[in-house]
């Protein structure tokens, strides 16, 4: 059963803050299309490793670290759904 994109949109901003325990921002304080590495939200790659690992806890997904792709996947919250939406699909 695939979750709404707005929804999911929210449950991976939420993801995001708890999963990096980021108290100072909430949900609404990120944006769709802000990037999540460097300038961004600042995220770093330990960062990186932490997100994937709960995003393949939380939606029972395979990341596959090593793939050329995966990368562009955590530009943004938006990139995130759309990855999370194709592999829950597939």
């Amino acid at each position: 059963m695939s979750v709404p994109q707005q929804e999911l949109n929210r449950d991976i901003k939420q993801l995001i803050i708890d999963s990096l325990g980021l108290e100072d921002i909430s949900a609404q304080d990120i944006e769709d299309d802000q990037t999540l590495f460097g300038e961004g939200l600042g995220l770093d790659s330990v960062d990186a490793l932490e997100l994937g690992l709960a995003i393949q806890k939380r939606y029972g997904i395979k990341i596959d670290a090593d793939a050329k792709d995966t990368r562009n996947h955590f530009t943004n919250v938006a990139s995130l759904v759309a990855f999370v939406t194709a592999r829950q699909a597939a």
